[in-house]
This record gives structure tokens, sequence and C-alpha cells, in this order.
């Protein structure tokens, strides 16, 4: 198998390269149960937690995060 380069991507489209992302996403979530979190990432993720039920209404919804990303990046 040849192995593909980040440069290599780049002649690729836009959509094809998010279409890519995508693919390669879906290989490793099929095995996340085999991925294991370590202690600084669980206690980052249960700080953020706890900031959550803090104050719910500080985040932003995921359709206007959604929106910056795509305005702020033309996609």
């Amino acid at each position: 198998m040849k192995k593909v380069t980040a440069a290599d991507t780049l002649s690729l489209s836009i959509p094809e390269r998010i279409q890519l992302v995508e693919d390669i996403w879906d290989t490793i979530a099929s095995g996340a149960e085999g991925v294991e979190l370590t202690v600084d990432e669980k206690r980052l993720i249960d700080e953020r937690l706890d900031a959550y039920h803090r104050d719910p209404q500080a985040g932003s919804p995921w359709n206007e995060v959604y929106q910056r990303i795509v305005s702020k990046h033309g996609i």
C-alpha cells in the first residue's frame, strides 16, 4: 500500500479533503472502545462538565458554533 502524506492531499478539493477526514474518523471511531483516556484527559473532561453544570448558558449551541466555523472559513 502506498503511504499517503498530508502534502498528497493538497491536490484534492476541499470537499474531497473533508470526505477523506470523515472517512478516516469513521475508521477511528469504530475502534474507539480500545482507546484509553489519560488521567489528565479525564480531569479536563470532568472540569468542563462541571463548568457546564454550573452555567449551562455559558456555551454556544452547536448550530451557532458550526455557523461561525463556516463563515470564518468559507466552507
